[in-house]
């Protein structure tokens, strides 16, 4: 288990010859082959600079995808989202590309790993039941899955970034709106219900809220690299470097809270022989189970108990998110303004606008960082789901496209996620008829009533339902789960069908739980469309209902461009919903308009559709 860098030679080997790079290090490790999956120790979906290994070797820059090399051809795997990017940035002549879900790297390996080959894994970024089902896999070929030591990526990234040495800090009870010691003993009590000793806490978010901490060791995601055991008393042992300690966080966590070393996580594993101990299969890697089965504990395979607990926001959570809406979506305001004004008459580029948004979250005062890399995209960038602007591919914004900006803010009392499209120009009638389908979509999300207990994937089809009419539809999920000063993307909740990333949204939705409203359309090599908002569920009050009902309050209010809307495709009460939207938008930003021409401009924005 790696936490730094190697000794290694001094120079790293240039992307184009990473992978020949690689495959003499899998030789002489004496592997046919290696699976390389975009995550850490902690099956984090964002991780810090260290664990980019993906990246580092393909070029790929998404958020989700994994890699598998072999003595003789290699491959890159992506969902929907990345079809473009990952044929932009990885190249076409080294790698194969391989849609997600259509197939897997399990899958492939069974039909493409040498006969007899050893296929290399790291334990500590694989879960158990991934391992499982690549061993079976390889059985056909009769090859096997073999656990390394030593990550060989590592051995060859010579510039490999150090993990982050920021330190911890607290999270107050004011935005938490539960103390640690009260949600460590809601864990303790999740412990006896299970008849289990223990939990462990892998989770890096999970860790976050239980103890009611932050960190930086993750870009735009306030997390600390370490793990947690959680005893059926409350009481709790935190593995996490000693130098991210001060006397703050030491006194805030108390003595029911022993710290150690992270780098004596593994070997505590070890000392739970006949102990019944709680680890989650999709978020503990291989090397905990591994570890725990080693020293004779009795492993449970059951949910981390946070994640639910999480995902259920108490009212001073809820009540701190609609605060930080409000004061991120008056900056995302007057950015629109800005793009209105400014990206018509040329000189702008999707790096400088994506800076300029930056600066208007930075002038409320309390920003701590945004919640993920900002997709600032222009014209066919647009069509890119998860585009990442960089140096290299910013282009400029001109007029005749469509400019589609998707962000979110960290404050300490919530995180934020909205997207928005501004026409540069005029837009064309197709640009609006798709928008105006994206925006009924998008109503039709906002306005669901459901029985309580229906999972997301249930009404995913709403957000989709006006694209389909036209022979359309987007490839990805309509929502996500947020967190409260936490993960951008926070499980268990979502709204998605099975045929896109994610899978089937298999989880009740709950009242308490936010998520992202999320439709789009994307046009390759011409523009994208989203419009997204930030939801809560809440329980809904029909007369004559003989069940319990729930619905959606929007929480994001910021305008939905009204020249980009074809009000002959709304219905009366979709047109309704966007007046009604509007008057909600100007009560809650004209407060933080200050500057009287940014209140003049909202007010326009805001005025009923004709």
């Amino acid at each position: 288990m790696n936490f730094g860098p190697n000794e290694r030679p001094k120079t790293c080997p240039p992307l184009t010859d990473r992978l020949t790079a690689l495959r003499t290090q899998l030789a002489a490790q004496n592997l046919d082959g290696f699976v390389i999956p975009l995550t850490d120790e902690h099956m984090s979906e964002y991780v810090g600079g260290y664990a980019q290994r993906l990246g580092w070797l393909t070029g790929f820059g998404g958020s989700a995808g994994t890699a598998v090399v072999l003595a003789d051809r290699a491959a890159i795997f992506t969902d929907g989202r990345y079809t473009i990017q990952v044929r932009e940035q990885v190249d076409g002549a080294q790698w194969d590309y391989e849609p997600v879900p259509q197939t897997s790297p399990a899958a492939w390996l069974g039909k493409h790993a040498p006969e007899g080959g050893r296929i290399g894994y790291d334990p500590w970024l694989h879960t158990g039941t991934w391992v499982a089902e690549a061993t079976t896999a390889l059985a056909e070929r009769g090859a096997t899955l073999v656990a390394v030591d030593a990550n060989p990526i590592d051995a060859i990234w010579t510039d490999r970034p150090a993990p982050s040495p920021a330190k911890l800090t607290v999270q107050p009870d004011e935005f938490t709106g539960a103390s640690s010691a009260e949600k460590r003993a809601k864990i303790a009590d999740w412990l006896s219900e299970q008849n289990a000793d223990a939990v462990i806490l892998s989770a890096l978010d999970s860790i976050a809220w239980a103890l009611n901490v932050r960190g930086g060791d993750v870009d735009h995601t306030p997390v600390a690299l370490s793990y947690a055991i959680v005893g059926a008393d409350g009481t709790t042992d935190l593995f996490v470097a000693p130098d991210k300690l001060d006397d703050a966080v030491r006194q805030h966590l108390g003595n029911a809270v022993r710290l150690h070393d992270r780098t004596v996580f593994a070997a505590a594993l070890g000392t739970y022989a006949g102990k019944r101990v709680a680890a989650d299969p999709e978020r503990a890697v291989a090397a905990i189970t591994q570890a725990l089965q080693a020293g004779g504990a009795k492993i449970l395979p059951l949910r981390d108990p946070v994640v639910l607990a999480k995902a259920i926001k108490n009212p001073v959570e809820i009540s701190g998110h609609r605060a930080a809406s409000a004061r991120d979506g008056a900056a995302l305001a007057r950015f629109l303004r800005w793009v209105e004004s400014e990206c018509v008459k040329g000189g702008q580029t999707e790096l400088s606008a994506a800076a300029k948004l930056l600066a208007f979250r930075e002038q409320t005062g309390v920003l701590k960082d945004t919640s993920f890399d900002t997709i600032s995209a222009t014209g066919p960038h647009g069509a890119i789901p998860h585009y990442h602007v960089t140096e290299e591919s910013s282009a400029p914004i001109e007029p005749g496209q469509l400019y589609l900006i998707d962000s979110g803010g960290q404050y300490a009392d919530g995180t934020t996620d909205v997207t928005r499209v501004m026409p540069i120009g005029e837009p064309t009638e197709e640009m609006r008829d798709r928008f105006t389908r994206v925006l009924k979509g998008h109503i039709g999300i906002a306005t669901a009533v459901f029985p309580d207990g229906t999972m997301g994937g249930q009404i995913d089809a709403f957000a989709r339902r006006p694209l389909w009419k036209a022979g359309l539809d987007f490839a990805h999920g309509t929502g996500h789960g947020i967190g409260a000063y936490l993960a951008v993307h926070e499980g268990p909740q979502r709204i998605a069908a099975p045929n896109y990333p994610g899978g089937a949204a298999m989880e009740p939705l709950r009242a308490g739980m936010m998520l992202s409203n999320e439709p789009g359309y994307y046009k390759a090599g011409e523009y994208g469309i989203r419009i997204e908002n930030l939801i809560l569920i809440e329980p809904r009050t029909i007369p004559g209902a003989d069940r319990a009902m729930l619905g959606f309050e929007t929480l994001t209010f910021c305008p939905i461009e009204r020249t980009l809307i074809e009000p002959t495709l709304l219905t009366t009460e979709e047109r309704q919903w966007v007046d009604d939207y509007h008057v909600k938008v100007l009560a809650v930003l004209a407060p933080e308009m200050t500057d009287a021409e940014d209140r003049a401009w909202l007010i326009a924005k805001c005025a009923p559709l004709r």
